[in-house]
């Protein structure tokens, strides 16, 4: 029987995390940068409301692969934990600290999103408020997921950036991907920053600045995927760790 322990077949793990990691990219790119921003295109409250009760198909599954994002983000984290632990202990207990906290965030922001569709639907809701009021509500209800990703995004730009710092280290992955996460992990904290709390700037610098984290993310699940960790400078860190 073959051993796929992380220690024997640290290749096997590498490659798991770069797949996770693609869907991880695909779902974010398809739940908010096509759908959500979609129906954000809308004029007003109430455009936006008709949008998305004209498209209940569209609006679901971009829930569903919001949903399915965060499922695939929690394991991948687990994964890249187990890679990324050899390099530093207790740097990488910081960043998987950092990644909980992102995520559990993340999922109180799907929250939010879950609740718009039931809001414009209910027949309840329908009796208690006026049609322009349950457009406000569900307006309310996707700002509120707006502003709970940002924040989630907020301590997920600290995960990329220590990251990039464990990656550069690590010897048995390029120093090159561990620069490019930490530079998208400092783009993340501006345009989440500039989103909460400086909106006329962020609208100067997004979504350009996002493109940074978009190739940071993307070389390291790229690398994982393909090539996965230099097996030598793998049983180095093992044999010597920090």
């Amino acid at each position: 029987m073959k051993n796929h322990s992380l220690e024997t077949n640290p290749q096997l793990y590498a490659r798991l995390a770069g797949a996770l990691y693609l869907a991880v990219i695909a779902l974010g790119i398809f739940a908010e940068a096509y759908v959500l921003n979609h129906f954000r295109s809308a004029a007003d409250v109430a455009s936006l409301a008709k949008n998305i009760l004209a498209e209940p198909m569209l609006w679901n599954l971009g829930a569903f692969a919001n949903l399915l994002l965060v499922l695939c983000a929690t394991a991948l984290s687990w994964l890249l934990y187990l890679l990324l632990r050899p390099v530093n202990r207790n740097l990488m207990l910081l960043a998987a600290f950092f990644n909980i906290v992102s995520l559990a965030v993340e999922t109180l922001s799907k929250l939010f999103q879950l609740m718009v569709k039931p809001i414009l639907t209910s027949t309840s809701m329908a009796k208690a408020f006026e049609p322009a009021q349950l457009h406000a509500l569900a307006n309310f209800a996707l700002r509120s997921h707006d502003i709970a990703f940002n924040i989630a995004l907020v301590f997920f730009g600290a995960t990329c950036i220590l990251y990039g710092q464990l990656i550069f280290k690590s010897g048995y992955l390029p120093k090159l991907v561990g620069l490019l996460m930490q530079i998208g992990g400092v783009s993340y904290l501006i345009a989440c920053f500039a989103a909460l709390f400086a909106p006329v700037f962020s609208n100067l610098i997004n979504p350009a600045i996002l493109v940074l984290p978009l190739i940071g993310e993307a070389s390291l699940c790229l690398w994982l995927l393909v090539k996965g960790v230099n097996l030598s400078k793998w049983n180095d860190q093992l044999s010597s760790p920090t």
